[in-house]
């Protein structure tokens, strides 16, 4: 019903939002094979690619991968390398609980967050930092310098 309110009735939407309304239960195992639908693991990740949004901007010497994380520490996030050109961000907001408080209004997103992103050919995966400031982390990775432009090979002529 919301979605024919907005205009967001078409086929892929459809599609998504059934992948997120799949509960815990429904969801193949690790034993279900492909017909029986997609895994807990991937609608988890699923889930969690799209509630994490990020900038990803080209500046001249480096990429920058800006995520918000509101109130995370260091303990809560993880950068990581896969398959040697993907970068992973990944964690968990936790919610605080407490014995003497019940909560009136539950708005901001709780549980596991990720994005993957594929790193270009001229990343040096040597030269990749992370830094979380303000609740803002920024993931920079350098680039490597452009390959120098190849001379042309003189070749002596010989006279015979």
């Amino acid at each position: 019903m919301e979605a024919r309110m907005f205009g967001l009735e078409t086929p892929l939407m459809a599609a998504l939002q059934h992948l997120l309304d799949i509960p815990d239960g429904e969801a193949g195992g690790e034993k279900a094979g492909a017909a029986s639908g997609p895994t807990r693991t991937y609608v988890r990740d699923a889930r969690a690619m799209a509630a994490t949004p990020a900038d990803v901007k080209e500046l001249p010497g480096s990429y920058a991968f800006v995520v918000d994380m509101p109130g995370l520490g260091t303990g809560d996030i993880k950068v990581q390398v896969e398959d040697e050109r993907v970068l992973v961000i990944s964690g968990e907001r936790r919610r605080e609980e407490r014995e003497d408080a019940k909560y009136l209004s539950m708005e901001r997103r709780m549980g596991k967050f990720m994005r993957k992103f594929v790193l270009p050919d001229n990343a040096d995966m040597d030269k990749i930092s992370a830094v979380c400031r303000d609740g803002v982390l920024t993931v920079t990775v350098e680039k490597l310098p452009p390959p120098e432009p190849k001379k042309p090979k003189t070749i002596e002529v010989k006279v015979a």
